[in-house]
């Protein structure tokens, strides 16, 4: 009967978008045992840690926002917003020991600053990031403004604005998503390690630790989110269309 019948392309869209929160689950194979994630519980005096979670205030609101028209605007970006936060929260999760004797991991919030922009990135990175501090022991609660901050704002901010740059200048999806996603993660450990240096007075150590891991996972972290991205503009090209993140004459 007419009124059974299904859209086969549809489900297949659900069905990849799904399966597309597995690649970052598969990575924890990967996991090794480190000191800590994000910046610990207790590693910020009071005033620089309400200091952090002040800032990060105005930002979660536009957010709150953002997220508000989006979902209203198109509803079928719900599937969309979920696997970001899901693709943030696993790779975020990840412990990769550094040969300095810290950790570092990538971020994953790449992906959603490309395709909802940083103020909305910002509310699901302060999700993920609660959840890691109250499930996982990564990171910290009064900690929890000043990773906000850097992964979830200043990082975005940098993706969302690499990849917007380099549209406009007609480069291709492919080479604007690896770059947007690549700078940001460094932007993050850029970020946290000024936020340690002007409490502990050597931003030089901090920026020389993290670099010796952060450099390389940046990298991966780009190919891993091209890879996403291809799989969503190959099965989803119409709502990244809606999005404004692909232009009319990208591939399909």
């Amino acid at each position: 009967m007419k009124h059974l019948k299904t859209d086969p392309c549809r489900g297949d869209q659900s069905k990849w978008i799904r399966g597309l929160t597995l690649i970052p689950l598969a990575l924890t194979l990967l996991e090794t045992s480190a000191g800590a994630m994000h910046i610990a519980e207790g590693m910020l005096p009071k005033p620089w840690a309400f200091g952090w979670m002040a800032v990060c205030v105005p930002f979660l609101a536009a957010g709150l926002k953002s997220i508000r028209k989006t979902v209203s605007d198109f509803p079928r970006a719900k599937i969309l917003l979920a696997m970001c936060g899901a693709f943030a929260f696993v790779l975020s999760a990840l412990k990769i020991a550094s040969f300095s004797g810290s950790c570092s991991h990538p971020t994953g919030v790449g992906l959603s600053a490309i395709l909802f922009g940083p103020a909305a990135t910002s509310v699901l990175g302060l999700i993920v990031l609660l959840f890691q501090a109250l499930l996982l022991a990564h990171g910290g609660i009064t900690t929890l403004g000043a990773n906000v901050c850097s992964m979830a704002i200043i990082g975005p901010l940098v993706s969302w604005g690499v990849y917007r740059l380099m549209r406009s200048r007609e480069i291709r999806p492919a080479a604007a998503v690896f770059c947007a996603a690549a700078l940001g993660d460094l932007a993050t450990y850029v970020t946290t390690a000024l936020q340690l240096g002007v409490v502990y007075g050597n931003t030089r150590e901090y920026l020389m630790i993290f670099a010796v891991t952060q450099i390389p996972l940046a990298i991966a972290e780009g190919c891993l989110t091209v890879v996403v991205f291809n799989v969503l503009e190959k099965y989803s090209a119409p709502q990244l269309r809606e999005l404004k993140v692909l232009g009319g004459r990208d591939a399909t």
